[in-house]
């Protein structure tokens, strides 16, 4: 397996030409002036919807009573015939435990 190099020089025939790498490399050396950084804006008050879907997170939301991960070993027939009965066998076996429990 070969490393590839990170490219810091403009190497002709690489489907871009030294004008677009130029260009590149002016934008990445951009530094704002004191009288940009002044008038700069917190992200949240400049795009308030876009912040507030980001602070929400992505997702499904926190389930009020999340179930707990347990290792359970079952009879290879009882495991079968639930899962023989299709998706959604798991929630099938906690509600015959449920109904089951004293």
């Amino acid at each position: 397996m070969t490393k590839r190099k990170r490219m810091t020089e403009f190497v002709p025939g690489r489907g871009y030409t030294k004008e677009d790498w130029d260009e590149v490399r002016e934008a990445a050396a951009f530094e704002p002036t004191d009288e940009e950084l002044a008038q700069a804006r917190p992200f949240a008050e400049v795009f308030p919807d876009l912040a507030e879907s980001i602070r929400r997170g992505r997702g499904r939301p926190k389930s009020a009573a999340p179930k707990v991960q347990v290792s359970l070993r079952l009879d290879p027939d009882v495991l079968e015939k639930f899962r023989a009965t299709g998706p959604g066998w798991q929630s099938r076996i906690n509600a015959a435990l449920r109904e089951a429990k004293v």
